[in-house]
């Protein structure tokens, strides 16, 4: 059996490369068919999946409470993040632009952290606040001399869809009576699949193109993504605090750019490398004056 702290390390790691494999399916996806049309099916195959592995291993049925709890949390962190991230990919930002964007949630949880868990955020804290802003701020600028015709509100979108995935972190610390993994992401890919169908059928986009690159796209986001990424996510909550799993949220945005290089040829700029070692100080302020955040 795996001690604690070799459970920590490969569940860090898993998060790490799974999370990132998110921006590169968005991407993959979205070049064959609608945002819309990628979630609703990368829903329905990983709801399928873990809903049958729930009923093979027989969990325990939740209250009623709880699964209204966990239905919630899906909605946020997987419904309002994923559609905003694909949105935002679909009209031109690159992947490692989003996922960098998105990665300023270990600064804004660590602010919120004060008036929602009871952590005092500190002058020195505001400060981390401060440099990791300006660090997305040179990868964006970046990035919009990189990609002609690419609307600002796009660049919007991926700061929804990390406010999104706060929201639903900071509720789940928050939970009394916290739910297992396993029990609650079945309830969470399903919750999605449903939204996501919901609004496919009322756009009319859930017709899926008959291309064997989408299923291989939407393959690759049920699997690694939602299953893999979104398991890790929650895994490396139950074992540490917001604080260490925010911290590696930090690994991702090097992992995608290099994955968008060697798939799609992006280039990695001079400003985008300044922005990110900004960054990376932003959180390394937050961890360095941060009081510990305990489940």
């Amino acid at each position: 059996m795996f001690s604690r702290k070799q459970i920590s390390i490969i569940a860090a790691i898993g998060f790490v490369i799974m999370w990132s494999s998110g921006f590169i399916g968005a991407r993959l996806g979205t070049a064959e068919a609608s945002s819309m049309t990628v979630l609703m099916w990368r829903f329905i195959v990983a709801s399928s999946i873990l809903a049958f592995w729930w009923l093979w291993k027989q969990r325990k049925i939740l209250s009623f409470k709880s699964v209204i709890s966990q239905a919630l949390i899906g909605l946020f962190a997987q419904g309002g993040y994923l559609y905003c991230v694909f949105l935002s990919v679909e009209n031109g930002v690159s992947a490692g632009t989003s996922n960098l964007i998105t990665t300023l949630q270990p600064i804004l949880a660590a602010v919120l952290a004060g008036p929602i868990l009871k952590e005092s955020t500190s002058v020195k804290q505001w400060g981390g606040l401060l440099l990791g802003i300006i660090g997305v701020l040179f990868v964006v600028y970046d990035d919009l001399g990189a990609s002609s015709g690419v609307p600002l509100w796009a660049y919007g979108l991926s700061f929804l869809a990390m406010i999104s995935l706060v929201g639903a972190t900071l509720y789940e610390k928050t939970m009394k009576h916290p739910v297992s993994v396993t029990d609650a992401l079945p309830i969470q890919t399903l919750i999605s699949a449903l939204l996501f169908t919901i609004i496919a059928l009322f756009t009319d986009n859930a017709t899926p193109p008959a291309t064997t690159d989408f299923w291989i796209a939407v393959a690759w986001v049920a699997g690694f993504s939602t299953i893999g990424g979104y398991g890790f996510y929650w895994l490396n909550l139950k074992l540490g605090s917001i604080t260490r799993v925010s911290s590696l949220l930090y690994l991702t945005p090097p992992v995608t750019m290099i994955w968008s290089f060697l798939m799609f040829g992006d280039r990695i700029g001079f400003l985008t490398i300044v922005g990110m070692i900004l960054c990376l100080l932003g959180v390394w302020v937050i961890r360095k004056y941060h009081s510990s955040i305990t489940n």
